[in-house]
């Protein structure tokens, strides 16, 4: 495995690989499906982040995952999940889901909204044990996060106001950032910073804009200042990465 070194990668919304069709506007972070590029498979522990408009009464039928843990997070509208499990319910914005796939599982996700698109970013990072039972979760996490700086929505790392994932190297932060808002952004040797809304300033690389992403390694202690609009931003602190 090659030596790190400290990194601020900046990665454009534009300039991401996309998946458009009829009923899904869908842009990948990182190498999905039929978009590949073996120069960008994972960052950390992250193997997909996808920000997905999916068309009212429209979405992802019923598909089989197996062995990730799947964090989903709406920014607007509503999203139906259905599982194997049994497991159905709304998904909207400011509540916390997770999936764990384990030995196998089938889902589906629709679009609930009647009039209007529903815009989330799904998130996928290995798990730290294979082949276990199948998992689901949701939270609500609206009243934490009106009260300002970063929450953990998903996390293997202890946190007890998280969603537990099987992952005890990554946790998910959210924040919805008013404007001028400073916080700091989580120290581990992997972050993956991405701006779903709204701008910030990201010292020592200067601003990104709604659906940029910053790849930062090696680099504690940086913070973040919203624009003047706010910002709703998503943030994975991992301890480790993929060999």
């Amino acid at each position: 495995m090659p030596a790190l070194a400290p990194a601020i990668d900046i990665r454009r919304g534009a300039e991401r690989m996309a998946t458009r069709i009829d009923w899904l506007d869908s842009r990948h972070s990182f190498s999905f499906g039929q978009r590949y590029d073996p120069a960008n498979t994972h960052f950390g522990l992250l193997l997909v982040s996808n920000h997905d408009a999916v068309r009212p009464e429209t979405g992802f039928s019923t598909h089989p995952h197996r062995d990730m843990e799947i964090v989903t997070w709406v920014l607007d509208g509503e999203l139906e999940h259905k599982d194997s499990m049994g497991h159905s319910g709304l998904i909207y914005p400011g509540l916390a889901q997770r999936m764990s796939a384990g030995t196998g599982i089938l889902h589906s996700e629709i679009n609930a909204t009647k009039d209007a698109s529903v815009n989330f970013v799904q998130m996928w990072v290995v798990p730290d044990t294979d082949r276990v039972r199948p998992g689901y979760a949701q939270l609500d996490i609206n009243g934490d996060l009106a009260k300002g700086g970063l929450v953990p929505v998903a996390s293997g790392c202890g946190h007890e106001a998280a969603i537990p994932i099987r992952q005890e190297h990554a946790t998910l932060w959210a924040g919805r950032l008013g404007a001028g808002e400073r916080v700091r952004v989580p120290d581990a040797p992997f972050v993956h910073l991405y701006v779903a809304k709204g701008s910030v300033t990201l010292e020592g690389a200067g601003t990104l804009a709604a659906e940029d992403a910053a790849r930062i390694t090696l680099t504690p202690g940086l913070t973040i200042d919203a624009g003047p609009e706010g910002a709703e931003v998503l943030a994975w602190e991992m301890h480790a990465r993929i060999a």
